[in-house]
């Protein structure tokens, strides 16, 4: 059964859902922004509409996304068949078929076994435990959904809350425990950061970009994975240090043995064929991601698997994710005769909202690009052309993680992106040096429960108070502001080639457009 929605969220929706049409009729009839074109005027409206509905839900934020398709044609601004096509591209697939190799997993159990021997291999103390779940859970969620790895591994959590509860009671266990849940979904986070498929807001960045600056080279999931997974080891450590020292039990542990994870363990029998098979597809793919492209930093040089082929430039990552999908629903079942390891029953389980999200965001920037509307907005910022380009990278991060704390990370991700594409072009800086660090902040949601699912799915078990997360929460956030600021100037400047003093050509023909 779905929560109640409160009152006043109610009357919240219900004004946006007529205030927000009215705004942005009056800025259509009453507006100019770029005398002699008029569809900037008209992009920035349908925008605003765009965003107070996403911001505030006042339709589903799916239905929201669908604007586009119905305005952008209607106001000459984008036609027909070009923002249509934004809703199916090679992202997307990379997304469906990321979700498919994890409902796979989930099918026949494999996610649960991963988790828990993890857990095993990393011992009983309290340090080592919050250390195994982070771990299992950040791992997980590097290729899975954030609110899957984050609602399975919530009761593994709390299976072994309650047998601490048993030897130790409930009075000296609450601190850990609360810290033990804020882990998983503080590493839930986390570990989405490191791949393109690991959380919404990095695929849509990678589109995005692509989108509003066609000439640069593609960002490609070895290229992310490169650069964020540093991004995601600093944070992962933070996280733990933080957690251990706010939560760590006052009083040393005497009853709790490595049995109670074994048990759990063995409760699953044996790897079934089906599992090895999975992790062996699961396995082959991690690797073909990371190394279609291979590796260039500086002088060292990896050639990618993909040039063993007549047009490596065809294959992308979202043509890896479907392969190795499709043989998920070719490849028999051995326990259960006449079934594949995937059906499409399972596979209907797919989140198709979020796919039309994605696809709301792309055209939204398609829409940016073609009415004129980013080069117009960079004009407007021209005035932050002084401003040391560290500093301001420093300053949207933190705009971009205050946003996510209250909004939607994909919905803020898809409105903020094309905004700060357009400031750095105005004050002739590398887009990335921006878009980037702004994307990982996307993620950087610790302190309120609805800021991310997996941080309402802890607080749903009723056993956190909002003080305790926000206290948490809050450190957690600076931390990550710091890292995500200085990991891309001091790392991913190696891996994207950025020359922090020179705006690269790709990005001058577009400020020129």
């Amino acid at each position: 059964m779905p929560k109640p929605i409160r009152k006043k969220t109610l009357r919240v929706r219900q004004a946006a859902l007529i205030i927000a049409p009215v705004i942005s009729l009056l800025i259509i009839l009453f507006a100019d922004l770029d005398p002699g074109n008029r569809k900037v005027t008209y992009t920035f409206a349908i925008a605003v509409l765009m965003a107070t509905w996403w911001i505030t839900e006042a339709i589903p934020l799916a239905a929201t996304a669908l604007i586009p398709v119905a305005l952008f044609p209607l106001f000459g601004v984008v036609d027909g068949k070009t923002v249509s096509a934004m809703y199916f591209n090679h992202l997307i697939f990379l997304f469906i078929g990321g979700f498919l190799m994890a409902f796979a997993m989930e099918r026949w159990n494999l996610h649960r076994r991963i988790a828990l021997r993890i857990l095993i291999l990393f011992g009983i103390s309290p340090g080592r435990i919050l250390l195994g779940f982070m771990l299992a859970t950040a791992f997980l969620s590097m290729w899975m959904s954030n609110t899957a790895t984050a609602m399975m591994m919530v009761p593994i959590a709390l299976s072994i809350i309650l047998k601490l509860e048993e030897n130790l009671g409930k009075k000296s266990t609450h601190r850990y425990s609360t810290g033990l849940l804020l882990a998983i979904a503080y590493s839930a986070s986390i570990g989405g950061i490191s791949t393109l498929v690991g959380t919404p807001p990095n695929l849509s960045f990678a589109r995005i970009v692509s989108i509003i600056f066609p000439q640069m080279t593609e960002i490609s999931f070895a290229d992310w994975f490169l650069f964020a997974f540093p991004v995601t080891v600093l944070l992962f450590l933070s996280a733990w240090a933080l957690l251990f020292f706010l939560f760590r039990p006052k009083k040393k542990w005497e009853n709790l043995k490595l049995d109670d994870f074994r048990r759990e363990y063995e409760l699953l029998g044996g790897a079934k064929p089906e599992e090895k098979i999975v992790l062996g597809l699961f396995s082959v793919l991690a690797l073909l991601w990371i190394f279609r492209t291979g590796f260039e930093i500086q002088s060292v040089k990896i050639p990618g698997w993909s040039l063993l082929f007549n047009s490596p430039d065809f294959i992308n990552d979202g043509t890896v994710a479907i392969f190795i999908a499709l043989l998920l629903f070719a490849i028999p079942s051995k326990t259960e005769p006449g079934e594949r390891l995937m059906n499409w029953k399972t596979a209907n389980r797919t989140p198709w909202g979020i796919v039309l999200l994605f696809g709301g965001g792309f055209a939204l920037a398609q829409g940016f690009v073609d009415s004129g509307l980013s080069v117009w907005m960079g004009e407007q910022l021209a005035v932050l052309a002084n401003v040391k380009p560290i500093f301001l990278t420093l300053a949207n991060v933190s705009l971009m993680s205050l946003l996510t704390e209250l909004t939607s990370n994909v919905a803020t991700t898809q409105i903020i992106l094309p905004v700060l594409a357009d400031l750095a072009v105005s004050v002739s800086i590398n887009p990335l040096l921006l878009m980037i660090p702004a994307t990982i902040a996307a993620s950087l949601a610790f302190m309120l429960p609805v800021a991310t699912p997996p941080n309402a799915i802890i607080f749903g078990t009723n056993r956190i108070t909002i003080k305790e997360m926000v206290k948490a929460g809050v450190l957690l956030n600076i931390i990550g502001i710091i890292i995500a600021t200085l990991v891309m100037y001091f790392w991913g400047t190696l891996v994207f080639g950025i020359d922090v003093g020179a705006f690269p050509e790709w990005a001058v023909s577009e400020g020129k457009g």
